[in-house]
């Protein structure tokens, strides 16, 4: 550490979520509040309250999770093949989590295309091009951001173009006796609704600096880090969240017009 970073990382820790009984209190408060709120509201698909025991859940397994990740992290990126074998871990847990929220049934895991097309070649190039060592520690959080992004993008993507052809299955039949083949009747109706998946992305980057100050600006700046480079470093994460969620969208739009990826009883 320089002594140019030292003063900065001192004050972050004197400043920024200080770790102790009232951080955890409020962390306790806010989960509260936002099941509490949830439950009220009656913020599900259906108007019951069944969403607020997920959000409980889902508070309580991100604290459990960050905790492991937390011990774990040091000593996984000592090793290449650990470090590999996390990677893997975070992808396979995204294809569940994306592929159970786009469909119940057995073609869920077919939510393993989007993601892997639009990680799999973004990482690949950062690695080949020395942006991104392989063997540092940089290669977790880089890898987590862009799944992370890859998933909301096929959840998002996957739900919109399956609602709507469930919405609009008249419209298909129509274009079908039209002459259309499948594939194409689908991508006119579906193609429309899948696109609305890339908007927070979009919205994300158009604002950047304006409304929002995102993480990974300030984590650096917290770390020591100049303006200028935490500026640059950020706008890289955008823009490549952005190609990776273009690449999402795309292959699971496809997946859906091709029936690979639907929500049919039996499959």
């Amino acid at each position: 550490m320089t002594a140019s970073s030292a003063p900065p990382l001192a004050a972050a820790g004197n400043v920024l979520l200080p770790v102790g009984p009232v951080l955890g209190a409020a962390l306790a408060v806010l989960l509260a509040v936002a099941v509490t709120v949830v439950a009220c509201a009656r913020l599900s698909g259906d108007g019951s309250r069944g969403r607020a025991r997920s959000v409980a859940t889902a508070g309580l397994r991100a604290a459990v999770q960050l905790a492991a990740v937390s011990l774990l992290i040091g000593w996984v990126v000592r090793s290449g093949w650990l470090l590999l074998a996390f990677l893997a871990l975070m992808y396979a847990v995204a294809v569940r989590t994306a592929g159970r929220r786009v469909t119940p049934n057995g073609t869920w895991w077919w939510a393993a295309v989007p993601i892997g097309a639009g990680v799999v070649p973004v990482v690949a190039a950062l690695v080949l091009t020395g942006l991104v060592p392989v063997d540092g520690i940089a290669l977790v959080p880089v890898t987590g951001i862009l799944i992370g992004g890859a998933l909301t993008a096929t959840v998002l993507g996957g739900r919109r173009a399956l609602d709507e052809l469930a919405v609009r299955r008249g419209e298909v039949e129509a274009g079908l006796a039209l002459g259309l083949v499948d594939r194409e009747a689908r991508l006119e109706i579906a193609r429309p609704a899948a696109s609305d998946a890339l908007l927070p992305g979009l919205d994300q980057t158009r604002t950047v600096g304006l409304v929002t100050l995102p993480g990974a600006f300030v984590g650096m700046l917290l770390g020591g880090a100049s303006p200028l480079l935490a500026g640059v470093v950020q706008l890289f994460v955008l823009v490549a969240l952005m190609a990776v969620q273009a690449i999402a969208v795309a292959a699971v739009l496809e997946l859906v017009a091709r029936g690979r990826l639907h929500r049919d009883q039996g499959a």
